[in-house]
């Protein structure tokens, strides 16, 4: 049969409605990660690792579909194509409303990432699955309607089109789906989002219909040559390289610079809009213009890579971003320059999904195994460079001097380092500034002879690995006395030198800290940071103790557990962590002996999500419960819900309390905890306060609380002490399961932060 047009309407309806199915399906698909990511929230918290893993899961399924259509082009007619793929989006229809499946039960701490994995399968696999073959599967079926018109030649811009959607979905969850819908309104939007596509896709079945009786051809489209195994390699590497980056640099930042609310977005929205910019007909960005951009940022990024205290953190996320985002670029315009004919389309579509479900597997699940802090992120960085187009002919003489130049400008600062510590008595604080910033300026010629090579890929890879090794030693100055991984994060112990009390081990989750100890014996049971007598956190022990002979505590979040300091041998005391690593590190005493060492008695430690396993507890066990899980880099927001302060209160003896330590950097969350405390009708009282030696930080940090109970009683001691007070009502609305609003509490933190920056400024200018 001989391929003829279809007729005039339908020409003119063909590309509206593919592009509207790839969009919509688009939409879909990077809308519900965020949303089933917060349905598992109540069981693993907040942490990237939930994220990232999550993120392994959906490239895996995104692989599942594209493997689904790449096998569904082995069915010759397209209208049997077209009911086959009806009737998988009715099956999948079946697992609708969204909703996490409890058929595996709670997670268990020593392994999260199986029950992970399984949840998101048995919740989500099928209708995500199904949604991610739509967007290869509808560029092979344009191809075949529109056989015969110009635009057919080139299907693969449909896929900027189910870029653009995955990424105007993913950005609008936050700042739009979150704020204004609960969450059960939320996966019933989804639903019927999931209905609309179904219909779309009928009027697409009506087209291909419709294409037969105007004489398309229902054959497949004539085969090109056959695909080399070295071509669906290097689609394979160049597609691992942008995922695994997506994920360490997420990693990096939220463990090694600074976390915040919604970090992860940001990396995945770059990703998709690489996407979208590399498969334009006409790209936005040239791949002249990122090659070039390329090759200032990455080595800029590598040389300042493991300075993350040394530059301001807006500079640091905005170089990292940046270089992310131009690297995935190359990677993905290298892609687009070697994808095949369109009767190849669901072939190259499945090797680039594979090798995003290996760079993914390898950053989220391989990567913490192998690495005790974030090296994959680096060297995937510095890998990505042989993505690069290589100018033909022997390496020059100049190419060779820029070489010889840039390792020696890179010896020189880590190799003074080196002997300024073998020799002790040269070891003066000017001198040591001095090497350090030699190696810094150094390190700057080096970047200018790694761009003077950026046409040689692997002279540049090379130079760049020279670079990194150089930088890693230039910071050996901030010595880590140790560093473990778990699949919860990076925990580190750091050695600071206190002005009042001498050497002081502190633990690091991330950027955060949680917890410190004195190293001298005289003083190491002494409480610091949040936990001083003089901080909320402090007082609430003291004046339960003072009230109690035998007080019931407990407490949510482990850290070093310095809460230990306070327990008397009458007294009982049960912390609830997440974290297996954190409790082998707590329960150490040659790490941290608040538990071993200053406790009177034994102390409990349950492991597993606090929420869940205070649902275990009997009604009226506690004299005081300490909600101490808000001030980490990933904030559980399940834990400061009206539904979760029920909870508290249910535990709760008569006359006890729940303290909330609300201190963040990032989140204004104390409103949403006030707010719910007065929907429940729970009495509370505030308290704010301000850490006063300056010399000696690690001593008492700046803390905030709410400590709330289930009548006035529990809050007698807290009465009439002038340092905690009846807190104002608030226009925040409270947190529930249903509703968070995290942008808001941004905005929040962000206007307080404005507000005391001005008033700093006015005292000043008096």
């Amino acid at each position: 049969m001989t391929d003829v047009a279809l007729d005039r309407p339908a020409a003119r309806t063909a590309p509206v409605l593919f592009a509207l199915a790839v969009f919509t399906s688009a939409s879909l698909v990077f809308v519900v990660q965020p949303m089933v990511a917060k349905l598992i929230l109540p069981k693993l918290g907040g942490s990237a690792a939930v994220w990232n893993t999550s993120m392994v899961f959906f490239q895996a399924a995104l692989l599942a579909g594209y493997a689904y259509a790449h096998a569904l082009q082995r069915v010759r007619s397209l209208r049997a194509q077209v009911g086959v793929h009806l009737a998988a989006l009715a099956l999948a229809a079946l697992f609708l409303p969204l909703r996490v499946s409890g058929v595996l039960g709670d997670p268990p701490p020593d392994a999260p990432i199986v029950w992970l994995l399984g949840v998101l399968a048995l919740s989500v696999g099928a209708p995500f699955a199904v949604l991610s073959a739509t967007a290869p599967l509808l560029q092979a079926w344009y191809a075949r309607v529109r056989a015969g018109e110009p635009d057919a030649a080139n299907p693969y811009v449909l896929y900027a089109a189910s870029n653009l959607g995955s990424f105007l979905a993913l950005l609008a969850y936050p700042v739009v789906l979150e704020p204004l819908l609960r969450l059960q309104s939320q996966t019933a939007v989804w639903s019927g989002g999931y209905l609309v596509f179904v219909v779309i896709m009928l009027g697409l079945a009506t087209l291909a219909w419709r294409s037969r009786d105007s004489g398309v051809s229902d054959e497949p489209l004539a085969r090109s040559e056959p695909i080399a195994w070295k071509r669906r390699l290097v689609w394979l590497l160049l597609a691992a390289a942008p995922s695994s980056l997506m994920l360490g640099v997420t990693s990096y930042l939220s463990t090694d610079v600074a976390s915040a609310p919604f970090l992860w977005v940001v990396p995945l929205a770059l990703y998709l809009l690489t996407f979208v910019i590399a498969f334009q007909a006409k790209p936005l960005i040239s791949p002249r213009i990122a090659l070039l951009a390329h090759a200032v940022l990455l080595p800029l990024c590598v040389s300042w890579l493991p300075f993350n205290t040394s530059l301001p953190t807006p500079m640091l996320f905005g170089l990292h971003l940046a270089t992310f985002f131009i690297t995935a670029l190359v990677c993905h315009q290298a892609l687009a320059g070697r994808r095949p004919p369109a009767d190849r389309l669901t072939e190259f579509y499945l090797w680039l999904s594979l090798g995003g479900v290996v760079g993914g597997a390898f950053t989220a699940l391989v990567a913490p195994v192998l690495f005790d802090v974030v090296r994959e992120y680096p060297l995937v960085l510095v890998l990505a460079a042989l993505a690069r187009p290589r100018v033909a002919g022997p390496l020059s003489r100049r190419d060779w001097v820029l070489a010889v130049v840039t390792v020696a400008a890179c010896a020189v600062g880590p190799a003074m380092l080196a002997l300024l510590k073998a020799h002790p008595e040269l070891q003066r604080f000017y001198v040591w500034k001095a090497a350090v910033m030699l190696g810094h300026v150094l390190l700057a010629v080096a970047v200018v002879c790694v761009l003077l090579v950026r046409g040689r890929p692997v002279l540049f890879t090379a130079l760049l690995a020279v670079m990194t090794i150089s930088a890693h030693g230039l910071a050996g100055q901030y010595d880590w006395i140790e560093s473990k991984r778990s699949f919860f994060g990076v925990l580190r112990i750091a050695r600071y030198d206190d002005a009042r009390y001498g050497p002081v081990h502190v633990l690091m989750h991330g950027s955060t800290m949680h917890g410190a100890e004195i190293v001298d014996p005289r003083n190491r049971c002494v409480p610091m940071l949040y936990y001083a007598t003089t901080t909320p956190i402090g007082q609430a022990m003291l004046k339960v103790q003072n009230h109690k002979p035998a007080a019931v505590v407990g407490v949510v979040g482990l850290g070093t557990g310095t809460l230990a300091a306070y327990k008397r041998a009458a007294d009982s005391l049960t912390y609830y962590e997440i974290d297996p690593l954190v409790e082998r590190f707590a329960r150490d005493p040659n790490r941290f002996g608040f538990i071993s060492r200053c406790a009177e008695g034994p102390v409990g430690v349950v492991l597993g999500d606090a929420r869940l396993s205070l649902a275990h507890e009997p009604d009226g066990k506690f004299d005081l419960l300490v909600i101490d899980a808000f001030s980490s880099d990933s904030v559980p927001v399940h834990l400061l819900t009206e539904e979760a302060l029920r909870g508290y209160l249910r535990v709760l003896k008569p006359d006890g309390a729940v303290l909330l330590h609300l201190s963040n950097r990032n989140l204004e969350i104390t409103t949403p905890a006030i707010a719910a405390a007065r929907e429940i009708g729970a009495p509370a009282m505030l308290s704010a306060f301000k850490a006063r030696d300056k010399r000696s930080p690690m001593i008492e940090a700046s803390t905030e609380a709410l400590i709330v109970a289930r009548s006035d009683e529990g809050l007698r001691a807290f009465q009439g002490d002038s340092r905690w007070w009846v807190p104002p009502a608030t226009e925040t609305r409270a947190w529930t399961d249903d509703y968070t609003n995290l942008v808001g509490a941004m905005w929040r933190d962000m206007k307080a932060d404005a507000e005391d920056a001005r008033k700093r400024a006015a005292l000043e200018s008096r």
